[in-house]
């Protein structure tokens, strides 16, 4: 037994500190004192759905621009000077923010800080880089259409949030891109990554001052580009649309997704979609999986996926499989759903499957970059922090009666989108659909 373990050193719970700058900019960080590695994000609360009509896919845009240079950096010294010292810098867009992070040792958080600060706030946006740029995505956006097994679910989210910023592909279109003008971008950049929209969220063996100190000094905002406020409670909720969809594209498999509404992230029965999701899809030993691949074989890849936003979500189940099987395969979809539907969960699964995730978290808690967006995100969502000790006390309220309560409420056939890609004939394939899930009032 090591010293450090005997001295229950690993026993000391993480300390979490937050301070709101004069600007708005919200700093939180969680000391973790037994590791030598500090994350650092940069969080945008704006996705793709907060986007203007004329700006479809700039949230993702500026994410690529920001690397093209800064006042201080070029394209190669962002990625240089944090790669020297071992370190990494990345970047993503969601439909609901945006993260630039970062993930060096302890002793050169301040790289991190410095780096991201540069990337938020000083960024160049230069003529020749967002026409260069622009090209890029555009072959992003051609390369993901080949991925059929991640394209299917853009062209889900276009259906089943059809008329809703929810459902424009965060990439954009190339119609959305080539009408972005370079200003206009920029201007949105200026008036909106900062202030009240950004978290700045840090894990690892830190200091607080320290990270708020060096914060204030890195952020440079012009007064002339003061930050405009967006209110992401005026955000519209979506209504999510019930669907049948039929897209014919060359491929050795067909590739099916079947959705359901579910709860938001803010929803008092969120960890009951936890626990539904894993019990149907979310692992080697749910039942989907158990029956469909290993026990069938009728395909290779079968899963359910969660996805929460902050006023609604959807639970989904994809398989990819071959065309003489879809039916087989649309009808054991169904199986699992009226089984759950009839007899919800058992005592023993409902207890296998909790602790399943309270596992995963508690592993995921272990992990600093983890407990980095951990703590941005609920600062973005719930506005408060949340020790991985109260989520778990939230999974162990999870019960028979809310899990029967989510299955009543979210999965209904009148609510359900189904969406089958490959190569399919379409008038045969949704008369599949139709037949696999004929029952009363069903109205695809």
């Amino acid at each position: 037994m090591s010293d450090l373990k005997s001295a229950g050193a690993f026993d000391v719970p993480p300390r979490y500190q937050k301070t709101v700058l004069d600007n708005g900019v919200r700093v939180v960080t969680e000391h973790h004192q037994n590791t030598r590695t500090t994350s650092v994000g940069f969080f945008i609360d704006l996705g793709s759905r907060d986007e203007p009509n004329h700006l479809k896919g700039a949230a993702h845009f500026i994410e690529h621009l920001v690397f093209k240079g800064t006042k201080k950096r070029s394209a190669y010294d962002i990625v240089s000077e944090l790669e020297a010292v071992g370190g990494e810098v990345n970047a993503y867009t969601s439909r609901e923010h945006t993260c630039f992070h970062s993930a060096t040792l302890r002793e050169d958080q301040s790289l991190s800080v410095d780096v991201l600060s540069d990337l938020i706030s000083q960024a160049q946006f230069k003529k020749e880089e967002f026409i260069k740029e622009r090209e890029v995505i555009l072959q992003e956006i051609d390369m993901s259409a080949d991925n059929l097994e991640e394209y299917i679910f853009d062209i889900y989210f276009e259906k089943v949030f059809a008329g809703h910023n929810l459902g424009t592909p965060i990439l954009g279109t190339e119609q959305t891109l080539m009408d972005i003008n370079r200003d206009d971008l920029y201007d949105f950049y200026k008036k909106r990554y900062g202030g009240e929209h950004l978290i700045i969220s840090v894990a690892g063996d830190v200091d607080h001052d320290l990270i708020v100190s060096e914060v204030s000094k890195a952020l440079v905002y012009n007064k002339s580009d003061a930050v405009s406020s967006i209110n992401v409670d005026d955000r519209k909720c979506p209504e999510i649309n019930s669907f049948l969809e039929v897209v014919n594209k060359p491929s050795e498999h067909t590739h099916c997704l079947i959705g359901f509404p579910s709860s938001a992230y803010m929803s008092d029965n969120r960890f009951d979609s936890y626990i539904v999701n894993t019990y149907l899809g979310g692992g080697m030993t749910s039942k989907l999986y158990q029956e469909i691949r290993e026990k069938l074989a009728l395909c290779y890849s079968v899963y359910t996926y969660l996805h929460s936003f902050t006023d609604n979500g959807l639970i989904m189940m994809y398989a990819g499989t071959s065309e003489k099987n879809l039916e087989r395969v649309l009808s054991e979809f169904k199986v699992a759903v009226d089984n759950l539907k009839k007899d919800g969960i058992s005592d023993e699964d409902l207890n296998f499957f909790k602790r399943q995730v309270k596992g995963q978290i508690m592993i995921g808690a272990d992990d600093i970059e983890n407990r980095m967006t951990s703590l941005a995100v609920n600062e973005m969502v719930f506005g408060e922090y949340k020790t991985v000790d109260s989520v778990l006390k939230e999974i162990d309220r999870v019960s028979n009666e809310s899990i029967s309560r989510y299955i009543k409420e979210y999965l209904n056939y009148n609510d359900m989108g189904v969406l089958l890609m490959g190569p399919v004939k379409e008038a045969v394939a949704k008369e599949t659909v139709r037949k696999v899930f004929s029952c009363d009032g069903f109205k695809l």
